[in-house]
């Protein structure tokens, strides 16, 4: 039968000369996958690349569809998760009266997501798709009890380090893992499944949260996960592991790579510290080092900015940015003597790749200073909508983005040819300002929710756009031969897409801390001059719990002067983040598509 034969794809002949048994696998593979790159190239591949380079041969139809069956599994999870969590988030952080720390929980977040992507990526090239999916699946439900349990907003935020660990590797990985098994034109289509939940998940969320909160404890909603995502993971890892053991038994992976991850010419097992220095070296421990140091020194300090009386003029708030933009100088430097660089130099050369990072960080940036974290409690305090109303607007974004890359996918595909990224970007950079400029228009008492969701869905189709055209020409850079002077090509698109979404993640942590960093300085003057004499004295509950502030009736003075506070706060968000939106536009416009001009990629199995 068709289904049962394995797909070899347009490189099977790379690997020497093979035979087909009965049941159509591969039984006999005379050269070992990487052997002949280690000839002729000197090129030392890393085992977690073998390993997928000899499951991609393996890959039945049957196989493959149970694959992205699992990966569209474990999209619809986290996507469900990730909307019943993002309702829940500002009543967990007002539990504990903190509920203007909500920006400083989201640029942590931020923080790790930003920095976990590369490491995750160099991990899963190291020791393979399997044990990187493995090990973010641990990581998430770690997160999950530590907030589940948590007593105070210190263990609520210490949680999101392993909760974004974990939830942000399972994004990378579910992209590198599509990058590994399409080709370039339907990678476009493919790269959009992860997404696709949002169409469901964005309406259903909202509604699970609100039961969570009339029934249980916001709580409840954190634990449940921690039953549901490991069973979400199961085909695709029942799937990855009975591959990766046929690769094994056939001889496509060395064994004794399989042992170690020493290039050691030698069958020897190595010792502890030897194999710790190998670890350490194709980690790239230096260059995550010096990344991850960096960008926390610089993002951290913008979230205790309005905390501190001095600002601006505090010494050590000046001397932790000015560390960290030491560090990010002293990374690419780094870069180009590691022997298995975190980011491989050429791209870092390369016009279109770096545009692309470029974009992908303002257009994020601008998302979180317009939008998050305090739009839904702006929804729930100063318009007064339920939990089930604001939950779907404020997702409605996710919604249009998805749609929306779905669509340009589509007809990326059906256009074929040498792909033109640009005419999506500035379209989606048009569309994206427009979105902005009618938020401002929603910023006022009475505006119908009609009104809220065009906004956002505008929003949202911009972004989507501009994501799924600017990824495409990402990877487009990194598996490029004249880039890549060589080398494996599977070896570089996983870091690649990880430094696209990386700095997607900055721009999503840089926009979060000067909202947080706004919201911080205006609202409790706002709270003190507008809030009734005999209400002045609880403006610090008002600031520091959403539920205290919806406790006042509509139309009290109370809730009146509360919901002006809201609304003059999140006008001057609007039109800092209609600022950011320029750099979008410039960047945009003045974008070359270079280097794409008769492309044709393949890199396996559709």
């Amino acid at each position: 039968m068709a289904d049962s034969q394995p797909l070899l794809g347009n490189r099977a002949h790379d690997y020497g000369s093979t035979t087909a048994g009965e049941d159509g696998i591969i039984e006999r593979i005379p050269t070992p996958l990487g052997a002949e790159e280690e000839e002729e190239g000197g090129e030392d591949i890393q085992d977690g690349v073998l390993r997928i380079e000899a499951v991609s041969r393996l890959w039945t139809k049957r196989g493959l569809m149970i694959a992205y069956l699992g990966i569209f599994f474990m999209a619809f999870t986290t996507s469900l998760e990730g909307q019943v969590t993002y309702s829940l988030s500002a009543f967990a952080v007002s539990s504990f009266n903190k509920h203007s720390l909500l920006s400083t929980v989201y640029v942590v977040q931020g923080v790790v997501n930003a920095v976990i992507k590369p490491p995750m990526a160099k991990i899963a090239d190291v020791f393979g798709r399997l044990e990187a999916f493995s090990i973010c699946i641990v990581l998430c439900v770690l997160g999950y009890i530590l907030m589940a349990a948590s007593r105070n907003v210190e263990t609520y935020a210490s949680a999101q380090i392993f909760y974004a660990a974990g939830f942000t590797g399972l994004q990378i990985l579910q992209q590198v893992f599509i990058a590994d098994t399409s080709d370039f034109l339907n990678r476009a289509l493919f790269s959009s499944l992860p997404d696709s939940p949002f169409l469901v998940t964005v309406w259903i969320g909202p509604a699970i949260a609100a039961l969570f909160l009339a029934k249980s404890t916001w709580r409840w909603g954190y634990a449940v996960w921690t039953i549901i995502l490991p069973l979400a993971f199961l085909p695709l890892g029942l799937s990855l592991l009975i591959n990766g053991r046929k690769a094994e038994k056939l001889g496509l992976v060395p064994k004794r790579r399989a042992m170690s991850t020493s290039s050691s010419a030698d069958n020897k097992k190595p010792s502890l510290s030897t194999s710790a220095r190998n670890l350490f070296q194709e980690l790239d421990g230096i260059g995550i080092l010096l990344f991850s140091l960096g960008l926390s020194l610089i993002l951290i300090p913008l979230t205790l900015v309005s905390r501190s009386k001095t600002g601006w003029h505090d010494p050590h708030i000046i001397l932790m940015i000015l560390s960290g933009i030491l560090l990010l100088v002293l990374f690419p430097l780094w870069e180009s003597r590691a022997p298995h660089p975190l980011l491989p130099l050429e791209l870092l050369k390369s016009r279109t790749f770096v545009a692309g990072c470029l974009l992908g960080f303002f257009y994020f940036a601008v998302f979180y200073i317009a939008v998050q974290p305090y739009f839904y409690s702006y929804l729930l305090v100063a318009l007064n909508l339920p939990v089930t109303s604001a939950g779907p607007i404020t997702q409605t974004f996710s919604f249009a983005s998805t749609i929306a890359a779905i669509a340009a996918s589509l007809v990326i595909k059906r256009l074929g040819g040498e792909p033109r990224p640009k005419p999506w970007i500035v379209f989606g950079a048009t569309i994206y300002t427009l979105a902005i400029l009618l938020l401002l228009h929603t910023r006022k008492r009475g505006v119908s929710e009609p009104v809220l969701y065009t906004a956002q869905m505008f929003l949202g189709a911009g972004a989507g756009l501009m994501h799924v055209a600017t990824q495409l020409v990402v990877q487009a850079a990194a598996s490029s031969s004249s880039n890549l002077k060589g080398r494996n090509r599977h070896q570089h698109v996983g870091v690649a897409t990880a430094a696209f979404l990386t700095l997607v993640q900055v721009g999503s942590a840089v926009g979060s801390a000067v909202s947080g960093a706004i919201w911080g300085r205006l609202i409790p003057g706002k709270l003190r001059e507008y809030l009734p004499e005999d209400a002045k004295g609880e403006a610090g509950k008002i600031y520091g719990s959403v539920r205290e502030a919806v406790s006042y009736p509509w139309g009290s003075p109370e809730r009146e002067a509360i919901a002006r506070s809201y609304q003059e706060t999140v006008e001057v968000l609007l039109w800092v983040a209609l600022g950011g939106k320029g750099v979008v536009g410039v960047v945009a416009v003045g974008w070359e598509e270079e280097g794409l001009k008769g492309k044709k990629i393949w890199f396996g199995c559709f």
